[in-house]
Formats: C-alpha cells, structure tokens, sequence
C-alpha cells in the first residue's frame, strides 16, 4: 500500500490501541469522539488531496528510496523544488481545512534526523543511519502519519536537564540492554500525535556531555506499551458538543490537536533508535528540525490566513460595509502580510542546499526569519479580521437562541428567536443565518478551537519568538557585515 485513501486512514486508527485520556477520563472510543473527530478529518484531507489528480504534483513525490510513487509527508526533500512544493502543499491544506493539518512535523523530523544521523554515523561508526532509511521505507510504504515530538515539558528553564529535581521532565534513557533501550518522559504541546500512527522522538536543545542520557532519538508505534496521551482542552472546544446544526461551533468539520504524550518505562528495539548518547550532535538535530518546521509556517498559516481573509471579506458584505475605503485598504493590508509571509517560505526553500547525507535543507537564516514574522503577523491579520467583522464576533447570541420559539411576553408577542433574527439583520439581501454563520466562523479561527492552529500557535510553534532571534543572531554573520562596512568606509585596523 503506497498510497492511502482517506477512509483507509481512518480504519486504520481504529486498529490501534492508543491510550488517550480527555476531561478526566479514558477515551474509549476517540477516532469518533466529537471533540477529537475535527482533528482526524484534517488529517484525512493529507490523504484525500492525494488521491484528487489536480493535486497529485504537490501532494505526491518520487521516494528517493524506493522510487514508489508516495504522500510527499514522508518524503525526503530532493532538490530546491521538493522544498518549494511543500510550502505551497501546506498552503493549499490550510486552505481546505481552515486549521492545522497536522502532518508537517513528521515530514519535518523525517529531514533532520536523515541527514544528521548520516554525521553522527560519520564521525563514530554507528549504524543508525541504516535504521533510520529502513524506519523510512517502511512509513512510505505503509503510508503512515508520524508525529515529530521535540518539545520536552522542561520544567525549570534555568536548569539543564540533569540537574531538573524531577528527572523525567526531559525525555531520558533510563535503562540501556542488549536489544534495546527503556525510557522515560513526556513530549509537550504535541500536535497530531493522537491521530499519529507512530512516534518520532527527538532532544528539545542542545545538550552537554553531562546529559548524554537526555541526547536521545528513537521511534515508537503510538499504542506501545507504557505510551499514553492527555488531550489538551482549547477555547470553546465543548461547543461540539451541543447539537443543533454546528454553527456556533465555526469550523465544524476541521480543527486542530494539541496533547501531552507520556512515556512511562517504554522499551525500544535497537533497529528504531537513532541517537543514544550522542550529545555533540544533539544541537544539530535541534537546529535543523526548527529550521524545517519553520519554513513549514510559511505554507500552512498563510492558506488559513486565505481563508480569515476571505471570512472577512464576507463579513463586510454581510454588514453592508464592503464599499466603504477603509474596509479595503484593511483587506489589502491583510493580502500584504499574508503574501510576505508566504513569500519568506518560498524564499528559505529557493536557497536550501544539499546535505552530507543527500537530502536537501533550508536555508537556515531564512526560515528563522519566516517563522519570526508569523510570530506577529498573523495577529495584526486576526485583529484586522476582528475589527471588519464588528463586535457581534464577541456578543451574538447563541444558535439556541436563534431557533428558540419561546414567545417573549410583549404586545408583539414574538419569540426569542424572531428578536434575534430581527436585530441581527445586515445587509437586507442576505440572510441572517449566513451572517451569522461567518461571524461564528470568524470568531473560531481567531479565537476559538482552530485558533490552536493560527493565532496563538503562530506564536509558540517551532519555537517562541526568542528562540527564532537566537538563530538569526547566531546566522546572520555581524563579523562579515561590519568587514563590509570598513571596507567601504576606507577603515584599515
């Protein structure tokens, strides 16, 4: 099986065994749990747009392995192209879905242990690279969705991981045996990892040799022994949960997923380790990891900034506002962000390089600076949206209301949903249930459950704001640029 189908993908969740725990119980049933079930369809459309021809281009790639036709989220990035084309996939799913996707860190991982495990095999004979091809072929041929954890809970930020009073908050080798390993932990704030078939660990920073045991990378299937997941809750999520016809929900059918993945005592077998010790490659790992999935931000929050957009837009029309000058200079200002973002991904991919190991990566520099402006503009495009839509985004009365027949005590003698529909009229050619269904869905993409996936994950994915400014200033090459300007300025020292 090369390819699968998107109904293929969610038989396949049910197959397993993941333990996943939500609002203080188990999750029995959670591939049709109506809180988790947005997430999985977002997921889904990787597979759906890959079975459509008219996107078979960017949704599909040549394995470099097998030369099988695959989803290009297991694919290892070829050529400058590769990674161009992964930026406009994950535009055109933002696009779709309105929300995160969740795919993107896998593939992102996939590219950085390829090439650094080819170093680290380099400099120590070890044979992890092999593991690693072979852990490849077998998620291209079976078509799996890997979640790429990094992010460790770190407990106190002042204090490397082997002097954290707790010592699991890193994830940590805790036994070495000849077949394998047994470890320890937990990977924080992990996207997609309930509706993830496998588990792609990696070290969250850079480590000294005093935490060789934190310098850890390996895979795990998501319904190992000793794995499990606590859902993390998002803003207005139980609304799915009221029934009706979903409005006040925004987005119903997509959304994003967050969750704590706990490894308690989990054993893994030496041919899916690929790193175990190796300190001095771990900042490597970090670095190029980030590097990926910031360039990834260029594609996936400029398509749902397509969408806010577009929501907007609507909005306006609705209000009977969208003649008005600064409604359009305010959409123009909107386009003018979103564009320069997407602008920043493509560029970061036109520069990548080839590694050592053949696979090819972005420019580093570049892709920081990506991920730096969506730290901002995303918001200024949220807030923008927020101000053409009006306030009702914040104070419209709930869909119950809306279809209430209670009759209001009053000489009209109307019910509480004739008021509703009375007072909530825009535009008078426009229905008032179309006005309210894009405001609601304005108001979920800027503050409710797809927010995860826009707004405020704009901000924290791939790394805060400070952590972006430390690999610019570490790249941007000051000593080279105040040479420049001596030169110039007739200064010889």
């Amino acid at each position: 099986m090369a390819l699968m189908t998107k109904e293929q993908y969610i038989e396949s969740l049910r197959a397993l065994n993941t333990q996943v725990y939500s609002f203080g119980k188990k999750v029995e049933n959670w591939v049709d749990d109506p809180i988790i079930r947005p997430s999985i369809n977002c997921m889904a459309m990787t597979y759906e747009l890959a079975q459509q021809p008219e996107y078979e281009d960017l949704m599909t790639a040549t394995s470099a392995l097998s030369g099988k036709k695959i989803n290009r989220f297991a694919h290892l990035h070829q050529s400058t192209d590769d990674l161009r084309k992964k930026v406009k996939m994950q535009r055109l799913l933002g696009q779709k879905t309105a929300s995160c996707f969740q795919r993107c860190v896998g593939m992102d991982a996939f590219n950085a242990v390829f090439s650094t495990t080819y170093e680290i095999d380099e400099k120590y004979g070890t044979k992890y690279h092999e593991n690693f091809k072979n852990y490849v072929k077998y998620i291209e041929e079976k078509d799996f969705v890997v979640d790429g954890a990094m992010t460790d809970p770190k407990g106190d930020r002042g204090l490397p991981p082997h002097l954290q009073k707790d010592p699991d908050l890193f994830v940590r080798i805790v036994e070495r045996r000849p077949d394998g390993i047994v470890v320890c932990g937990a990977k924080a704030h992990q996207t997609g990892s309930i509706n993830s078939h496998e588990h792609l660990i990696m070290p969250t920073i850079s480590m000294t040799e005093a935490d060789k045991d934190y310098a850890v990378s390996f895979a795990i299937q998501s319904d190992a022994e000793g794995v499990f997941m606590i859902y993390g809750r998002q803003s207005c999520d139980t609304r799915k949960l009221e029934g009706g016809e979903g409005i006040d929900t925004g987005n119903k059918e997509f959304g994003g997923q967050e969750a704590l993945v706990v490894f308690d005592h989990v054993f893994v077998p030496n041919d899916r380790i690929f790193m175990c010790g190796e300190w001095d490659f771990s900042g490597m790992l970090v670095e190029r990891f980030a590097g990926y999935h910031r360039q990834s931000y260029g594609g996936c929050k400029v398509g749902v900034g397509d969408v806010l957009i577009g929501a907007a837009a609507v909005a306006a029309d609705y209000n009977g506002a969208q003649k008005a000058s600064h409604i359009k200079d305010k959409l123009i200002e909107m386009t003018h962000l979103n564009e320069t973002l997407f602008c920043c991904g493509i560029a970061c991919s036109a520069e990548g390089h080839q590694t050592k190991a053949g696979n090819y990566q972005i420019d580093l520099l570049l892709a920081n600076v990506c991920k730096q402006n969506v730290t901002r503009f995303p918001y200024e495009i949220v807030r923008l949206a927020e101000d053409i839509a009006g306030g009702l985004v914040v104070t419209m009365p709930s869909e119950a209301d809306f279809n209430s027949d209670v009759k209001v005590p009053t000489v009209s003698g109307l019910t509480v949903g004739d008021y509703c529909k009375k007072y909530f009229v825009g535009n008078g050619n426009v229905p008032v249930e179309n006005r309210q269904k894009i405001l609601r869905f304005i108001e979920n993409l800027c503050l409710g459950a797809a927010a995860v996936g826009y707004r405020t994950e704009s901000l924290h994915g791939a790394g805060s704001p400070q952590a972006q400014r430390i690999m610019i200033s570490r790249q941007g090459n000051l000593p080279m640029k105040k040479e420049l300007a001596k030169k110039l300025a007739g200064i010889v020292e």
